[in-house]
């Protein structure tokens, strides 16, 4: 086509953005969101609080789960160590003679221990009727 001259004007590159359709799409969704906001109920959440009990624990025995993942069971002064199967028993047999739930059950676990070691512990003691269970926590200095 050596018959056809080029003038000089050619296709221009378009060095803008074109921000109709950006600003279109944005009010738009603005409007949802504002006509969606106020039928959007917040849900509450009841957290649990410290010092909500009843009654105050006659005693408090302790459980201790060491490094090992060994129980201990601790009674006033004594200490004595036990198994996952004979923790129940062991603190059934201190609430005997004292009302249902007089006895709180503390459970204290070292740090580097699992958290699974700590739930089976729970689940075992609530499942045979303990009903006070509880976890010992160090506060941060």
């Amino acid at each position: 086509m050596p018959g056809v001259a080029h003038r000089g004007r050619g296709r221009r590159t378009m060095n803008e953005i074109n921000m109709v359709p950006f600003i279109d799409v944005m009010l738009v969704l603005l409007i949802i969101f504002m006509v969606t906001a106020p039928l959007i109920t917040p849900s509450l959440i009841d957290l649990p609080s410290v010092g909500k009990a009843a009654k105050q624990p006659d005693a408090v025995v302790q459980v201790v789960v060491n490094k090992d993942e060994r129980l201990e069971f601790k009674a006033g002064d004594k200490t004595v160590p036990t198994t996952l199967k004979d923790i129940a028993p062991a603190i059934l047999a201190a609430q005997t003679g004292k009302p249902q739930g007089s006895i709180a059950v503390v459970i204290s676990a070292d740090r580097n221990v699992k958290y699974e070691t700590v739930v089976k512990v729970m689940d075992t003691l609530q499942r045979n009727g303990v009903q006070r269970v509880g976890l010992s926590v160090q506060l941060a200095p």
